[in-house]
């Protein structure tokens, strides 16, 4: 049968959420989970739940329920297992390890263990027992061939797939759904007559009815037909079930949505400060609909006066209503190609809280006093009014600011002066920045252009101007003033972190750095100062490329959390999210913060702890970024199918020991350049200088070397592109001379 897969799930079911449950669960008073695991620990020896019950003094029906219900819990969270006679186990006691399921498209997986440490190794007879995000626990039974630690999986105690979406095939009578998630590698087998009017070849969403199990592939049954795979939007509809985004709003967060005003009322102005006299404006792109920050700008002495109003969305969304418990399982908004899947009803994103011209929004400002040097002097934070005067894009902006003449309307001119006015101090503030070291990497934006089918038709690179740059500018000041606010007022809050190299990367770093001749300051802590320094003394080196993606690729992602460590790439000791509560729950977070202590209280958010919504926001946003990575990936897929055969520019983006991913020139294309089409070699993969090496030849391919490729293939239901080589490996001919000579030297 096919096993044909699709793209990668987000990881689920965080470590930070699994916390002890207290002592009383539900009205009823049992034994906590301490004291259960305590008591079997002390016992030595397995035993029924019925026993354990008596021995803890659970008595009555309703506190045996309640009982029953936190022994599951248990063992749904890895803490305890029931053996073969029904006797409840310690896990831990067992020499067992708790953990996530990854599957791997090629059908082995590995469980990633909840508590660290190697992760296990699992066959693909494993791999028969679950799938992929579930959580089992499984114990080590050797190493495997490559001397990785390797696993048996002894329960699977959630299973984390209760839908999959895939596309139906028929086999001589047999029915069966190849999942669109590649690291689902069994086929789910559809009975005929669960398989209602689905088609060969349909793309589905099935809900499984079996599980897998050791013998037995998993079943389901379709609940829903999406369509032909090569419909329009497809790639969308696939991504968001795919990758379990909620595009649906609860009916309770409809019916509030519908019942907000069109307007700000008499009664939402009351403590609000009137700023409806200043001119501010919002600055956006072309195609932007949710406005959710102004700005204005004025000279105040020998410096300026920066104020930065953000849409006041937490006046409309309270912390647990239906508004807010649906913002926060999405996390973010979601921007695939031609369709946004908001985090907030379109009343509140496009209508209510967006900063519109023309009407009045309540928005939170953070205003801002800087002196002639770029340095932040002072900042207040209040609740406001405000009155957009204006809806400019960044195109307008930087015509107006490069050729002033072109401001040729009575509104543009009134506004000139203030966006000089904001040139002038992102020129100040970037300055600062830069004297500050934050590092400045050079990226290249690229923009999708479709016909009217929703098919590519165009791939243009994004231009950037100071309109864009002033516009971040601003929105760092502002992000900076907030985490530095919140941290004085010693209120817990959300920062935007980002942390250095780690021992290991950084160690790998130095190494490669050193075979092209260099080195990067700062010893064992080296500081974005370090790396700053480091990328301006090679800007103009013509390994550049490589280099610059090297020093990226050392760094760590940037996350939420609660702890502050710093955000190392914008090099500020402090960095949160306070400019976007339209589209990212942390920002609507730290409004609320700062809203607290504005009114000297504290705010404590409901259902889940700062750690948790730690974790949450980072994985929403990662699982945001998969997903629309998946589906420009496929819309990159259809946009080559019709030019294979032909021949391209591009630039190693990737080394591994199966091959070369190329990334073409001016249309950010990934292919894959398998090493079988290197040449007739042995080539080794050099991990530390991102290499791969020909054993007889000496041909060397390092990141970021320029070649030419031919597209060989292209896989839509994959989203795979081969490419081949269009001219010689980098070095391999002087080799080959050099090597001519001497035999012919030689005379042989």
């Amino acid at each position: 049968m096919s096993k044909k897969l699709r793209r990668t799930n987000a990881a689920t079911t965080p470590n930070a959420l699994m916390r002890p449950s207290p002592r009383r669960r539900g009205d009823v008073d049992v034994p906590d989970r301490e004291r259960i695991l305590e008591f079997l620990r002390e016992r030595g020896a397995p035993m029924r739940a019925d026993d354990l019950a008596t021995s803890l003094g659970v008595r009555g029906a309703a506190e045996r329920e309640a009982f029953a219900g936190r022994l599951a819990a248990m063992e749904r969270d890895g803490q305890l297992m029931t053996n073969r006679k029904g006797e409840l186990c310690v896990v831990a006691k067992l020499d067992l390890v708790t953990g996530t399921v990854q599957g791997h498209p090629d059908g082995f997986g590995f469980l990633i263990p909840d508590a660290g440490g190697p992760d296990l190794f699992l066959a693909p007879s494993e791999m028969h027992k679950a799938l992929h995000g579930d959580r089992a626990t499984a114990r080590q039974i050797g190493v495997d061939r490559r001397g990785r630690p390797e696993g048996t999986i002894v329960d699977v105690l959630a299973r984390a797939n209760r839908e999959v979406v895939g596309r139906l095939y028929e086999d001589r009578g047999i029915w069966f759904l190849v999942a669109e998630n590649k690291r689902i590698n069994q086929d789910i087998l559809v009975p005929p007559d669960l398989r209602g009017k689905a088609a060969p070849g349909q793309v589905v969403v099935a809900e499984l009815i079996e599980q897998p199990s050791t013998h037995r592939e998993p079943l389901a049954k379709i609940v829903q037909v999406l369509g032909n795979y090569a419909d329009p939007g497809m790639e969308i509809e696939i991504a968001l079930r795919k990758h379990d985004l909620p595009h649906k709003f609860s009916t309770a967060a409809k019916r509030q949505a519908a019942q907000l005003p069109r307007e700000v009322r008499p009664a939402d102005r009351k403590d609000r400060v009137d700023i409806t006299d200043l001119p501010l404006v919002t600055i956006d792109g072309e195609t932007a609909r949710d406005f959710d920050d102004a700005v204005y700008c004025e000279a105040a002495g020998k410096g300026f006066r920066l104020v930065v109003a953000i849409a006041d969305v937490s006046h409309y969304v309270r912390d647990g209503d239906a508004l807010d418990r649906d913002a926060r399982e999405r996390g973010t908004s979601v921007y695939f190609p031609r369709r946004v899947i908001p985090m907030l009803p379109e009343e509140l994103s496009n209508e209510l809280c967006s900063l519109k011209p023309s009407v009045d929004r309540l928005c939170m400002v953070c205003d801002i006093a800087a002196d002639a040097k770029g340095n932040i002097l002072r900042y207040r934070f209040y609740p406001a009014v405000m009155h957009s005067r204006a809806r400019l894009t960044y195109t307008q902006v930087w015509d107006w600011l490069s050729q002033p003449s072109q401001a040729k309307s009575s509104d543009a001119k009134a506004l000139l002066s203030h966006l000089q006015n904001l040139h002038a101090l992102y020129k100040l503030l970037s300055a600062a920045r830069k004297k500050r070291g934050a590092i400045d990497f050079d990226t290249v934006e690229l923009a999708l252009e479709f016909d009217p089918h929703g098919k590519i038709e165009a791939i243009v690179p994004v231009p950037r101007n100071d309109a864009h740059r002033l516009i971040e500018e601003c929105m760092l000041a502002a992000n900076v003033c907030t985490a530095e606010y919140l941290i004085a007022q010693k209120h817990p809050a959300l920062f935007r972190v980002h942390e250095g190299p780690t021992p290991e990367k950084l160690e790998a770093l130095r190494e490669f750095l050193a075979s092209s001749g260099l080195s990067l300051s700062g010893g064992d802590n080296p500081t974005p100062s370090d790396y700053a320094a480091l990328l301006d003394r090679i800007r103009s080196r013509p390994d550049f490329n490589l280099l610059q993606t090297v020093l990226l690729r050392s760094l760590q992602q940037a996350v939420y959390s609660p702890d502050n460590v710093g955000h190392f790439g914008l090099g500020y000791d402090a960095y949160t999210h306070f400019t976007s509560p339209i589209r990212r729950y942390p920002d609507l977070l730290i409004h609320r913060c700062v809203k607290a202590c504005l009114a000297r209280q504290r705010y404590h958010p409901g259902g889940a702890t700062w750690p948790e919504l730690g974790v949450h926001s980072s994985l929403t946003e990662r699982r945001a970024d998969d997903a629309t990575r998946d589906v420009e990936n496929w819309l990159k897929c259809y946009y080559m199918q019709d030019r294979v055969g032909e021949i391209f520019a591009g630039t190693v983006s990737g080394v591994t020991h199966f091959g070369l991913f190329v990334t073409l020139d001016g249309l950010n294309i990934d292919g894959l350049v398998h090493v079988t089409e290197l040449g007739n070699d042995y080539f080794h993969f050099d991990a530390i200088h991102h290499a791969l090496i020909g054993e007889r030849s000496g041909a060397r391919w390092r990141l970021a070397d320029r070649v030419t490729v031919k597209v060989a293939r292209v896989d839509l239901e994959q989203t795979k592109i081969d490419f081949v080589l269009a001219d010689s490996p980098p070095g391999a001919a002087p080799r080959d001379r050099t090597r001519k000579k001497k035999r012919a030297a030689a005379g042989q």
